[in-house]
């Protein structure tokens, strides 16, 4: 509760309290409309807008945010707890450039506008194994459909998981809606990374690392 009574106060945090009502609010519990707004509004510039969804402690937004500063980063996650960490850091190292909401993933279309995002990171999301559970996985292609609704043309995810049966089920997403693939690598620890992002590790990412999993990534067009 500590932790989800303190994002109420970080000036970098903005949430979507009742997820049947699509408000955000700030940290002075104003209610704000942000959709197409948030390049103008929260960072004052045009840079390109990129989302981490499903963040968790913001490794790679935080991460990301401090090797490109001339980019915007949002992390995304419904759970406050989670948000704390990442939020509480990028304030401590005064990120301009990143920010945090805290907003249910298939409601992402009520907060950005069509277009809005340049790029997406969806990495060790859970699996949700089983096919009972296979719509809620982020990278099913009812999601893809709502990323596709929020992003410019030509936009790019990166989907990184330690889980291979959710790495194949993402390529078969992708596959069957016929998007194009630009990267596609299982067990990226086994070579040295074609690009450095990929070297970024996620709290999660750490811990599957050391009970001896492989690490999997696909990049690919919507």
């Amino acid at each position: 509760m500590f932790k989800i009574r303190s994002i109420d106060s970080f000036a970098n945090v903005f949430q979507n309290e009742h997820f049947t009502r699509p408000v955000l609010k700030d940290f002075e519990g104003k209610e704000l409309d942000l959709k197409g707004k948030w390049r103008a509004d929260i960072f004052k510039n045009d840079n390109p807008l990129i989302l981490e969804l499903a963040c968790g402690k913001g490794d790679y937004a935080i991460a990301l945010a401090r090797k490109y500063p001339d980019k915007n980063f949002i992390g995304v996650d419904s759970k406050g707890a989670r948000i704390f960490t990442g939020a509480k850091q990028a304030l401590e190292e005064k990120l301009q450039n990143l920010a945090f909401a805290r907003m249910r993933i298939e409601n992402i279309t009520n907060f950005f506008e069509p277009g809005e995002v340049d790029e997406i990171w969806i990495t060790f999301t859970d699996p949700f194994p089983g096919k009972k559970n296979a719509k809620r996985r982020l990278s099913h292609k009812k999601f893809i459909d709502r990323y596709k609704a929020i992003a410019k043309p030509g936009a790019i995810i990166h989907f990184k998981t330690d889980d291979l049966p959710l790495f194949h089920f993402t390529k078969e997403q992708v596959d069957e809606l016929k998007l194009n693939i630009l990267y596609y690598k299982e067990d990226i620890y086994a070579s040295p990374f074609d690009f450095e992002e990929l070297a970024i590790q996620t709290y999660y990412e750490k811990s599957h690392l050391a009970e001896g999993r492989k690490i999997n990534y696909i990049r690919f067009i919507i």
